[in-house]
């Protein structure tokens, strides 16, 4: 754990590592406390594409955790990111606020006619009508993206399906594969990544610490992080058994480092 400790700079999964849902996990207000106390520089990351930077800082709020709105970094700002430099200018989207928001931000528009991309991402208002609306214009052109490849997430009420669970009826039903911008693809790590170089810190200096294997330590591994796994998510200690590869570290909740 002392190996943990010391590093400079934390990136934190966010469903499953700092809440299920509206619910605070336990440990992470002492974890969190640690990192202020011990002056480390952290980011939470999160594959979930619904809410913006600012909308998450709130909800951390509401919880009773201040965490200022720089410290995160979204799925859908990685999409939006991707899509920019792609040069798109226009995309039909299956999603929530935080995604729309990250596409108006970068000068994609909405097109429901002839889009040069669908982009799925995690919503609340999941429907027939517009997997419909994205297998058409899929079917005449349009590429498609999914903002991440999480086939669930980890809620206060159990796991429920995530942005590859929606966007599986539409690669289905076009025999199209999406491509997916949010953990494990590089892209996402190293605008994380970007962040801790502005401050002089590097890959070797800093922990990855999620509860998913298929994502989280697959991007702690290849982007030459410190894999850290917490069992307060979808990973357990019998399906880890499963995965050719290994964290380095396996914790019950985040709460454990500040505790060590």
């Amino acid at each position: 754990m002392d190996k943990l400790q010391e590093k400079k700079g934390f990136i934190c999964d966010m469903d499953g590592v700092i809440y299920h849902g509206n619910k605070l996990i336990d440990g992470v207000k002492e974890f969190v406390d640690w990192l202020y106390a011990n002056n480390k520089q952290f980011l939470f990351l999160t594959n979930n594409s619904q809410k913006s930077p600012k909308e998450l800082q709130q909800k951390l709020s509401r919880m009773g955790l201040k965490v200022p709105e720089k410290n995160f970094y979204t799925a859908a700002l990685a999409t939006a990111s991707f899509l920019k430099s792609q040069g798109a200018t226009t995309a039909y989207v299956i999603g929530d606020a935080g995604l729309f928001n990250a596409l108006y931000e970068v000068g994609i528009t909405i097109n429901d006619v002839d889009p040069e991309y669908v982009v799925i991402g995690e919503t609340e208002n999941y429907n027939f009508e517009s997997i419909k609306k994205a297998t058409k214009l899929v079917n005449r052109g349009a590429l498609l993206i999914g903002t991440n490849s999480d086939i669930t997430n980890p809620t206060e009420h159990g796991e429920v399906p995530a942005c590859k669970a929606l966007v599986a009826p539409v690669e289905y039903a076009t025999s199209k594969k999406a491509y997916f911008v949010g953990k494990p693809n590089p892209l996402m790590m190293r605008a994380a990544m970007e962040r801790f170089h502005a401050k002089g810190i590097h890959s070797p200096d800093v922990a990855m610490i999620g509860d998913r294997m298929d994502t989280d330590m697959i991007a702690a591994i290849e982007s030459g992080l410190d894999p850290v796994l917490v069992l307060s998510g979808v990973s357990t200690r019998e399906t880890i058994k499963s995965f050719p590869y290994r964290p380095r570290l396996i914790l019950n909740n985040v709460g454990d480092i500040a505790h060590k």
